[in-house]
């Protein structure tokens, strides 16, 4: 049974508030802190920046394979910096505890288990997130200017001379795969050579923003109102916010994974992104047993068996 973390109907004042912090955060993100490095499990590393397309200084970690001409790029979720989220401590663990998301997210473990599996591995910020630059006022766009980082690390990794040559492959979550599909669209030809994504959770803003009112109890008709201010405060509207309409534009074969009583999203929504993937290689795998959106993004620390059958089947 799914479990519920419905609230009790709140004030108009009190409605108005929540609305607003809404509205503020995604005029102004709320940076995660790096607090975990590739070092805590014995890997060698390089502190990295490059340029986004449009010249935002991103700032990340290549982790070197010896030996290995493949490389992956992992692009981080929404919210989160490249080593993670800390909702366990304030104030993410306020914003997060009310859907039971109250425990810390450590990506590093991830690039470990690349680097084992035989990867090079590039991690990195995306705008206005960990240590990379501020742009575009601040104002979070869902992948609209974040597939600007997107295809830039696909350019930097190009640039250099220990992986030009390189076989690539895409793992992108949640909002870095939202900029992934957006960038697909925006700059098809960034990614000529990719040869595979996994997609972890991507999610469309209007129907994330939707659960969390819901389960601060506030009447479903109010997301008018804090789309108004939005686009007041940002200049973009949940319409534009569209990675159903991007997932149109994936030329690659794409692995999604899903909790699927996400309390935090519905599964329809990324069926949808799945079903409009226009390719014939690609897999939807939906995680149960919870309802927590955070185990979404430990799977892969997990339970990394299919990711990564799926990377050595498109990049042997």
């Amino acid at each position: 049974m799914t479990e519920r973390h419905d609230a009790p109907a709140p004030t108009e004042q009190q409605i108005d508030r929540l609305l607003q912090g809404m509205t503020d955060s995604f005029s102004q993100q709320l940076r995660a802190p790096i607090l975990h490095s590739p070092a805590e499990h014995g890997l060698d590393y390089q502190d990295v920046t490059f340029p986004a397309l449009d010249g935002v200084p991103l700032e990340g970690w290549f982790i070197p394979a010896a030996g290995s001409d493949k490389l992956i790029i992992a692009n981080h979720p929404m919210g989160f910096s490249r080593a993670g989220i800390p909702t366990h401590l304030e104030p993410w663990r306020s914003i997060w505890a009310p859907s039971g998301n109250d425990f810390e997210v450590n990506l590093v473990p991830d690039y470990k288990i690349l680097h084992d599996a035989g990867y090079n591995v590039l991690a990195y910020d995306l705008r206005n997130f960990g240590h990379s630059g501020a742009a575009n006022g601040g104002i979070a766009s869902s992948g609209i200017f974040e597939a600007r980082d997107v295809a830039g690390s696909l350019a930097y990794a190009r640039s250099r001379s220990d992986t030009a040559g390189m076989t690539v492959g895409l793992f992108s979550r949640c909002l870095g795969c939202s900029s992934t599909f957006a960038a697909m669209t925006q700059y098809p030809e960034a990614f000529d050579g990719v040869r595979c994504l996994v997609g972890p959770q991507p999610v469309t803003m209007k129907i994330i923003v939707q659960r969390r009112l819901a389960m601060a109890g506030v009447p479903a008709d109010r997301i008018d109102d804090l789309e108004r201010r939005l686009i007041l405060r940002t200049s973009i509207g949940f319409a534009r916010r569209a990675p159903q309409e991007w997932a149109r534009n994936v030329r690659v074969p794409t692995f999604l994974y899903q909790v699927h009583d996400d309390v935090l999203t519905e599964p329809d929504d990324v069926q949808a992104m799945f079903d409009n993937i226009p390719v014939p290689d690609k897999k939807l795998q939906w995680i149960g047993g919870t309802t927590r959106r955070w185990d979404g993004y430990l799977e892969f620390q997990r339970r990394p068996v299919p990711m990564l059958d799926w990377f050595a089947a498109h990049m042997p």
